[in-house]
């Protein structure tokens, strides 16, 4: 029987990968038993509770980047963490502890290489966070998700694997995606999304070509986020509805459109990298400028490097911009078709089994040499 704690929240981005491995490692190895700790008030309670994992908390916050009083706090919850972290692994009696990132599963992994277990931490971006620094002095093995964060950390511990996530939407289906949202079979397809809750400049930026999309021979899926979904929702009526522009607020089953795109306008976050690249979907990306490190737009570049993507700079983008990329990109198959095949080369749909291989061989070594 294999058991693995895994640890990671604060983002989908840390916690959907993690998700992915498990749901991995349970057709694999049906017997492995789980236990997930998080955050006390963090995103990843909900969705792991959700589908049925063991779940145990932290009361634990991140360090600020700026001198702050508030970071002695920290260094207090921190201790504490590992002090309960030591307490929630005795119990358990994990053979391989995973950190997906974000500031909980800093105590957590910290506690377990010094209890001797095992450990893996997985970095989605380009450029490693703060806890995923820390941790690389620690951990046996360092998982990353793309090419350009090996010469973050020690050369012997890294393991390409990719991002797990892109195991999960390998298995869409574009005649179920289209069916969907009602999409024609018979005009390409451009997806633009600006994340879960939406992303304020690229919404401003469509809503000023609404008018002008309805003169295209493509369609658009138009994803708002829930917050801003009524006031785009006004704002179209005003330019007529286009009826070939589909306008929802958020997508439940994204494998399934990202199949029948033919094009995408995003973010540049991991997930979203990971799940493009293991379709080849050809992207124009416009990385957040909000993020930590700047870690999108250094996420983008690495893969708009081989001919994967376009990166449009949100501080150069307005409507008319955006509009012309679109225009060009959709109307070239040859130049789509060239995307597509640059994207595949940058995929790893195998992520979640080779992931799971390194949790595995990890736990048979462990088992081998015996108790610590």
């Amino acid at each position: 029987m294999l058991r693995v704690l895994f640890s990671g929240g604060g983002t989908g981005g840390h916690i959907y990968p993690a998700m992915a491995v498990i749901n991995h490692l349970k057709k694999t190895n049906p017997d492995t038993e789980f236990l997930y700790v998080g955050a006390k008030n963090g995103l990843e309670k909900n969705i792991v509770s959700r589908e049925g994992i063991p779940f145990e908390s932290l009361n634990i916050t991140g360090f600020k980047r700026k001198l702050s009083f508030e970071n002695v706090k920290t260094v207090v919850r921190f201790l504490r963490g590992v002090s309960r972290s030591k307490k929630l692994i005795k119990d358990f009696r994990p053979d391989v502890i995973v950190g997906t990132g974000g500031y909980v599963c800093g105590p957590v992994v910290y506690a377990g290489a010094r209890l001797g277990i095992p450990t893996i931490i997985n970095e989605q971006n380009s450029v490693p966070g703060l806890t995923n620094k820390f941790l690389s002095r620690y951990v046996n093995k360092i998982a990353i998700c793309l090419e350009a964060a090996r010469s973050c950390f020690p050369k012997e511990k890294v393991v390409l694997t990719g991002n797990p996530r892109a195991s999960e939407v390998i298995t869409g289906n574009a005649s179920r995606g289209r069916a969907s949202l009602g999409l024609s079979e018979r005009r390409k397809t451009v997806l633009i999304v600006g994340g879960s809750r939406g992303a304020r400049p690229i919404n401003e930026a469509v809503l000023e070509i609404l008018g002008e999309l309805k003169t295209r021979n493509y369609q658009v899926v138009y994803v708002t986020g829930e917050v801003h979904y009524d006031k785009v929702i006004r704002q179209a009526k005003s330019a007529g509805n286009p009826e070939n522009v589909k306008i929802v607020p958020f997508i439940h089953q994204m494998p399934d459109v990202l199949a029948a795109t033919d094009l995408t306008i995003c973010r540049a976050g991991a997930t979203s990298i990971a799940e493009l690249t293991a379709l080849g979907v050809p992207s124009v990306l416009i990385p957040s400028p909000y993020v930590t490190n700047n870690h999108q737009e250094k996420n983008a570049r690495a893969i708009a490097a081989n001919g994967a993507a376009k990166v449009l700079p949100e501080n150069e983008m307005d409507g008319q911009k955006l509009l012309a990329i679109i225009d060009e990109l959709i109307n070239n198959p040859a130049a789509l078709r060239n995307m597509h095949e640059a994207a595949l080369k940058h995929g790893k749909p195998n992520a979640a089994d080779e992931f799971g291989q390194l949790i595995v061989k990890l736990a048979d070594r462990r088992k081998t040499a015996g108790p610590n």
